[in-house]
């Protein structure tokens, strides 16, 4: 379960910037993960939990953004989200598209209370 060292690391990077900001409680970090990064969302939520139980780092809250799977058309330029993982472009019909997003997997957010 590679989620657990996912969130072994956003813990340690909360702890930096709790240490950055002087001790000031951080309440909630966000993280952004795309469709295409490999990190079921259930289980990072569960070994986050676990991992900041009865720890000074308790109540943290973590909070999930989803970031869907986007093209880019090289035809028209347009940009969409896949859907059923169709890649063809809705705008032109044009197969000829490339991934710009989707494979996300970052710290988007700290939620501090000034001491």
């Amino acid at each position: 379960m590679h989620e657990l060292s996912i969130a072994n690391s956003i813990l340690e990077a909360v702890g930096k910037e709790r240490e950055r900001l002087n001790g000031s409680r951080i309440t909630k970090v966000g993280v952004r993960i795309g469709e295409l990064a490999g990190v079921d969302p259930d289980a990072l939520s569960f070994g986050f939990e676990v991992l900041v139980k009865d720890t000074d780092f308790e109540p943290l809250a973590l909070a999930i953004e989803f970031v869907a799977r986007r093209h880019e058309c090289s035809r028209c330029g347009g940009v969409f989200t896949v859907v059923d993982y169709k890649v063809d472009c809705p705008a032109c019909g044009s197969t000829d598209t490339r991934c710009i997003g989707g494979e996300e997997l970052e710290l988007a957010y700290l939620e501090v209370e000034e001491s």
